[in-house]
């Protein structure tokens, strides 16, 4: 597909009728139209990003399409073996990309721009983050920086969390994986800092460089001020050793001295523009495992071997409605085993062994049997 025949307008209203939605949930103003009709008119927005081969196979019309219910899902492993966008590769202002896996085969979510993407996720961290920090805070990442890092879509999230939220001169400053290895040096000292003024800090990072952190400090405290905020994200396997999420959560609390509800994690994925945020952020009674979600966000539980959708409160693989991938893929299916009830989520962990059955089938689908 050539520029020429990807309408620029039609993508910018769309961006447009995304954006209302989380200018609502700002205001908290009732949503600006039912989530069904922007989610139908993305899907045919999308029908040249694989939406159109997958509907025929399944029998449907896009253009008769009038719940996202309807709308057949794409796999995130689609996302590796074929392009997941509808609009054509000279208008990529962003790429993300899974991490590597042992096949070698990485993921790719095309994005026109990251407007969209970013407003949702500062909007939905502030709802989430502002009662505990206020509405300006240290911003201080064990990660690598966007220089080093620049196709992550988690270090995208992090980079304009410190540019809104932290506003620090030199952003790249607050990332403390270097080259591979912690600056505890630098991170001591930024630390040091908030800890004399006694300002709350969002200390964000992957699951293993907190594991890292933990070993370098040697069973050593290291306090963070009050009502700060630990965001832990990512799998806890490593090459080293196993660490369960429990067992990190611990670990990272005793270590600097907060309580464990102040240690969350967030939901998010390369394919999605969209994140949940752990509940006990959202209330003291919020259970760990379990995630809200934006209004512009549903994330359904569905049978993994036709894909269907199950009630409420039954275990199955969770299938994403996300109005703010608006050139990509509106509705994602993942492989990992939810359970929801409607707001939030319960998530179990992935699905084990190989990709479940119907997932395959809509990849198949997709790629039209190749």
């Amino acid at each position: 597909m050539g520029v020429d025949a990807f309408s620029l307008a039609a993508s910018d209203a769309l961006h447009a009728r995304a954006a209302a939605f989380v200018e609502a949930f700002e205001r908290d103003l009732p949503a600006p139209e039912p989530f069904d009709r922007l989610a139908c008119d993305l899907v045919r927005h999308q029908a040249a990003s694989g939406y159109a081969r997958l509907a025929a196979s399944h029998g449907r019309d896009l253009a008769a399409l009038a719940r996202a219910s309807e709308i057949p899902a794409i796999p995130t492993d689609a996302f590796k073996h074929a392009r997941i966008a509808a609009h054509p590769p000279a208008l990529d202002t962003a790429i993300f990309r899974t991490s590597g896996t042992t096949l070698g085969a990485r993921g790719t979510h095309a994005l026109r721009h990251t407007n969209t993407y970013d407003r949702a996720a500062i909007a939905f961290a502030r709802r989430a983050l502002a009662p505990h920090l206020g509405e300006r805070f240290p911003v201080l990442v064990l990660g690598p920086s966007p220089a080093e890092l620049a196709d992550s879509s988690l270090t995208h999230m992090l980079a304009t969390f410190v540019r809104e939220f932290d506003g620090h001169a030199r952003p790249e400053e607050r990332f403390f994986l270097r080259d591979e290895t912690i600056d505890l040096a630098a991170f001591d000292e930024v630390l040091a800092r908030a800890v004399l003024s006694q300002t709350p800090v969002f200390l964000a990072g992957t699951s293993f460089a907190f594991v890292h952190l933990l070993d370098a400090l040697d069973d050593a405290p290291l306090a963070l001020p009050a009502r700060s905020i630990v965001m832990q994200t990512g799998g806890f396997k490593g090459r080293s050793r196993v660490v369960e999420a429990t067992e990190l959560r611990t670990l990272l609390a005793n270590a600097f001295q907060v309580p464990e509800r102040a240690i969350i994690a967030e939901y998010g994925m390369t394919e999605l523009s969209s994140q949940g945020w752990e509940s006990p952020l959202f209330s003291s009674t919020g259970a760990h495992g379990s995630f809200e979600v934006p209004p512009w966000m549903r994330v359904d539980a569905v049978s993994p071997d036709t894909l269907d959708v199950l009630p409420e409160g039954t275990q199955g693989l969770a299938r994403i409605t996300d109005l703010m991938n608006v050139d990509s893929a509106v509705v994602v299916q993942t492989a990992d085993l939810v359970t929801s009830h409607g707001t939030h989520f319960t998530l179990h962990g992935r699905a084990p062994g190989a990709t479940p059955r119907g997932c395959s089938l809509a990849i198949d689908e997709i790629l039209g049997g190749r």
